[in-house]
Parts: C-alpha cells; sequence; structure tokens
C-alpha cells in the first residue's frame, strides 16, 4: 500500500510539473507575442482612456500577431484599469509584455512640433491641434483672451509673433498652459542680445520687427529679396510715407487669393490697411520665419522707396527710387495684367 501511494504521489507531481510547465510555456508564448511592423509606430491615448479603442489601435496600427494575447496580458498585469494618457511608440523588436509596461508606466515619445507657413491665428491653431492632445477652438479662446495675452506681454493681434517657426520636442498631452509657458520660453530664447540690439538700432521692437517681417514675407516669393524689401519698408516708415503694402489689404480684406488690388479694396476701413493708415499694422499678417525675421534685422541699406511686380510673372520685383520711374514699372505689370485678363 505504501509503494502504491508513493506511486500515485510521484504520478501527481508529474501531472502537476508538467501543468506547470505547460503553463509556463503558454505564459512566455502569450507574453512573447510580437508585432508586425517593419518601423515604429505611435499609439495615441487621449483623456477618454477608451480600452476598446486601445485594442483597436493595437491590432489595427502596431499590428500585434495575436489581439487575444495582448487582451490576456492587460488582464493578468492589471492594465486595463490603469490606462495612461500619452503618445507611445511601439518597436518592431518589441514584445507585448514590452508595450504593456511601457503603456502603463506611462513613458511617453515626445512629438517633434512643427509649425510654417502660417497665415493666421485660426492657421496656427489647426495645426498645432492636429499634433497635439489639444482641443482647437479651446486654443484659439486662450489665444484671443486679451488679458493671458497680456500676461505673456503681447495683445491678441500681437500674440502670433510669439510663436517663432521651427521644431520643438514636447509632450502630446502637453496643457494648454503649460505650452504657451513653453513657447514664451523660446521666444525669449530666441530674441538673443544680438538680435535685441538690431532691432534697437533700426528703431523697432521685437514684435514691430516681426510684424516688419510678416509684410516682407507675404509680399516675396523669393528669400533673396526679403533683406531688399525689408530695407524699403524701413525707408518708409523713417520718412513717415505710407507703407502702401498689398499683402496688408489682402490681410485686411480677408481674402490671400487676390492677384490684383483695385481701388474698392484700397478703400477698406482697416487698420491692416497701409494704404489709409501710417505706420506698421496692429499685427503680423502672418507668423513669420526666422529667415523673415533675420532679414529685417539685417536689412539692405538702399534708396527704394518704390517696387512692384516684375511684368514677366517670374514673382520677382522691380525697384525704383522715384515715382516716375515706379510708374513706367507700374504701367508695365498693368498691361500684362490686362493682357492675361487677371481683373481680380
Amino acid at each position: 500500500m505504501k509503494k502504491k501511494g508513493l506511486k500515485i504521489a510521484g504520478v501527481l507531481i508529474s501531472i502537476i510539473l508538467v501543468a506547470a510547465i505547460v503553463g509556463v510555456i503558454y505564459v512566455y508564448t502569450v507574453i512573447n507575442t510580437g508585432f508586425d511592423i517593419d518601423k515604429t509606430v505611435y499609439i495615441y491615448i487621449d483623456s477618454n482612456k477608451d480600452y476598446d479603442k486601445l485594442l483597436n489601435d493595437i491590432e489595427k496600427t502596431a499590428k500585434v500577431q495575436n489581439i487575444s494575447d495582448f487582451d490576456k496580458a492587460a488582464s493578468w498585469l492589471k492594465y486595463k484599469s490603469n490606462l495612461k494618457v500619452g503618445r507611445f511608440a511601439i518597436k518592431p523588436d518589441m514584445n507585448i509584455l514590452e508595450v504593456i509596461r511601457l503603456l502603463r508606466s506611462g513613458t511617453q515619445s515626445p512629438v517633434k512640433l512643427t509649425f510654417n507657413n502660417i497665415r493666421t491665428k485660426k492657421d496656427l491653431t489647426k495645426r498645432i491641434s492636429e499634433q497635439l492632445m489639444m482641443d482647437e477652438s479651446s486654443l484659439f479662446a486662450t489665444l484671443d483672451n486679451a488679458q493671458i495675452c497680456e500676461n505673456f506681454g503681447f495683445t491678441t493681434e500681437t500674440i502670433v509673433a510669439m510663436f517663432i517657426p521651427n521644431t520643438y520636442e514636447l509632450y502630446w498631452d502637453i496643457s494648454i498652459d503649460n505650452f504657451l509657458k513653453r513657447m514664451n520660453n523660446e521666444y525669449k530664447k530666441f530674441w538673443t542680445e544680438d538680435r535685441l540690439t538690431k532691432a534697437k538700432a533700426i528703431g523697432l521692437s521685437p514684435i514691430k520687427v516681426s510684424i516688419l517681417a510678416s509684410i516682407v514675407e507675404e509680399e516675396c516669393m523669393f528669400a533673396d529679396e526679403y533683406p531688399i524689401v525689408a530695407g524699403l519698408y524701413l525707408n518708409r516708415l523713417n520718412r513717415k510715407q505710407l507703407l502702401q503694402a498689398d499683402p496688408t489689404v489682402k490681410f485686411a480684406v480677408g481674402d490671400f487669393t487676390l492677384r490684383r488690388i483695385l481701388n474698392k479694396h484700397l478703400e477698406t476701413d482697416s487698420p491692416y490697411n497701409t494704404y489709409k493708415y501710417e505706420g506698421l499694422p496692429p499685427g503680423p499678417i502672418r507668423i513669420p520665419s526666422i529667415k523673415g525675421i533675420d532679414s529685417v534685422l539685417n536689412y539692405t541699406k538702399h534708396d527704394y522707396i518704390f517696387m512692384c511686380a516684375k511684368e514677366d510673372f517670374s514673382g520677382r520685383h522691380n525697384f525704383a527710387k522715384t515715382a516716375q520711374e515706379h510708374g513706367i514699372n507700374a504701367a508695365k505689370y498693368r498691361t500684362e495684367l490686362n493682357r492675361r485678363g487677371i481683373f481680380r
């Protein structure tokens, strides 16, 4: 009987060991499930923390080899009720155990935020909300809040000048408040002592430099003309002459597609209409690039007062020192507009 009992015990132990080994192999197989991707992909978890949506992204975007294995592992590791908000990188060599640990820890992969070729505040908020977990309307309302803008040293018209086009690393779920603080710090870093000294030398504040740079960029198709056009407008400012910049009229009218500025456009009553009001407009008519700002600070010194698009439609300009010379250039351009049937 004793031998029989020992035999039965041995069998039970063997069964338990086999079951344990099978269990270990099963768990090992599950947690080592991989992803059929050949480059890093990103999973986004917003403030709703929707686990079903995450599963869908893991299956469709990360192409997990077995979604059931991911779901099981998430349960074992108690992740389902512990989702963290953020943008997470899944690499080709990762398994689901590594991914779940990454997601559960909340270790994000930063976004490389970029924005350029932006005209309006609305364009800016749209571009940013497309790259960050930020509500477009909330961001716009914040940038349209006079008190908030004043806290950063701007007005609702000039606040866009605080955004220096570049590439910035930040987390996808950054708050609007922290985002604006970051942009303000970047703005202060951009305006080095050297740039501030150059701005002072031409009698403009950093904000006014940005306003002028925005006009210069809207006026020019080619960057090599930036310093020349900047010098021309500075000549006009110094002589107390109207800037008479066509792009400011387009901004005032609200139609950037205009190819021909007519008298009716020039009569638009807006502080942005530099044909009616002396000096710079109250804010930038686009967000100027670093190159545009530096072109104003390092403008070309010359005696040009007038400019007109070249009649060859190359996108370049004819510059003139006298009204008579400008009249000839303008007549050539108008003739070509008429010949091409461009009336607006």
